[in-house]
């Protein structure tokens, strides 16, 4: 799978140029003035993964393949556009189609910058954005719940039961809470799957700083200012240093980070943030013709991993051979890891971990 980030918020708040830091890509236009970025813009950027180039030298394939992420540049939302105000709906569509979101949230100042608002209101500027979502899928809710209704009055028990998972998610989303806050059972969360809501995703929130903000953000006390809660995250991330990073050799890079008292960079951190917030990791495959990192859920089972490379992998499982990642490095590779009978022969209920190196039998 391909995670796919959209990228929202006000007009003004950093958004785009974050986006071309992100992406090292200028392609996002950035200039002063609502509705900049009128088509949504897309940047591929590879998972920072150290485990890859480890593998890669062991084994020194053709190719190195890494697991990569889609960053999607949307347009400026604005009071009103989930009834059609701005750009409207056509970018609440673009949103529906992101496994998770990242809200740029502007803590900086800058005269020269104007703000739709007329001042820096983080709180306001999010619960704005955060309204348009939950009115857009009060809508949608709405409609299938009024159809539920009509159906339901034949006295079907399975409608019956999908109109109440409708009306306790409309109750929810009236007060202005987001659908993923709702405390649902698999059954309810699996009716309502095909709703496709704006905010049944994870948010992650992008507090964008100036760079001397960086090194003293208390993140504790954001988090309170914006009522989030305890699992929902905020990255202090200057858009200014993302740029500049775009320049530097690997290990200038981490001069200037340490220098600013970071560990990472602003996208490592968002990339890593969001495979956590969505439940992602890795796994690998090895081989002389390439070293590939793939991106399964946390509990995925052998064949939905197989899945992943190849439909026809997963229906036509039959076993996978599988190292874990640490016996794998300590043995110098897959021969002296398969004498140590460190190789493993796992079937169909081998739930894989977090960097297993995995080879797949098949019967199409």
């Amino acid at each position: 799978m391909s995670l796919k980030i959209g990228i929202v918020g006000l007009p003004n708040v950093g958004k785009s140029t974050l986006f071309n830091a992100l992406t090292r890509t200028s392609g996002a236009q950035a200039a002063n003035y609502p509705f900049c970025t009128i088509n949504p813009n897309v940047g591929i950027v590879e998972v920072p993964d150290p485990r890859l180039k480890a593998l890669a030298d062991l084994v020194k394939p053709e190719k190195v393949i890494p697991a990569v992420v889609e960053f999607v540049d949307i347009a400026g939302l604005v009071k009103g556009a989930s009834e059609g105000e701005g750009l409207g709906n056509k970018f609440l569509a673009n949103i529906r189609e992101c496994h998770a979101i990242a809200q740029v949230l502007r803590f900086f100042e800058d005269p020269d910058i104007t703000h739709v608002h007329g001042g820096i209101n983080p709180r306001l500027d999010m619960d704005v954005v955060q309204l348009e979502l939950i009115l857009a899928d009060l809508d949608t809710v709405s409609r299938r719940l009024s159809e539920a209704e009509k159906k339901a009055k034949s006295g079907d028990k399975k409608l019956l039961a999908e109109a109440d998972v409708y009306r306790k998610v409309k109750t929810h989303l009236e007060a202005e809470k987001l659908a993923i806050n709702l405390d649902l059972s698999d059954e309810e969360k699996e009716a309502i799957r095909d709703l496709h809501l704006l905010t049944d995703k994870p948010f992650l929130y992008i507090a964008n700083v100036k760079e001397a903000q960086l090194a003293g953000f208390d993140t504790a006390a954001v988090k309170k200012d914006l009522a989030l809660l305890e699992h929902q995250e905020v990255l202090p991330i200057s858009a200014k240093v993302e740029e500049d990073l775009i320049s530097f050799s690997p290990e200038e890079a981490q001069a200037y980070l340490s220098e600013l008292g970071l560990k990472e960079s602003g996208l490592h951190a968002v990339i890593r943030s969001a495979y956590r917030l969505l439940g992602l990791q890795t796994y690998f495959t090895a081989g002389p013709k390439e070293v590939r990192a793939w991106t399964v859920h946390i509990g995925a089972k052998a064949p939905e991993a197989a899945g992943v490379i190849h439909t026809d992998f997963e229906k036509g499982f039959i076993k996978a051979e599988t190292i874990a990642y640490q016996d794998y490095i300590e043995a110098g590779g897959e021969l002296v890891a398969k004498e140590k009978g460190k190789m493993r022969m796992e079937g169909k209920e081998y739930v894989v971990k977090d960097g297993d190196i995995m080879h797949f039998k098949f019967n199409v």
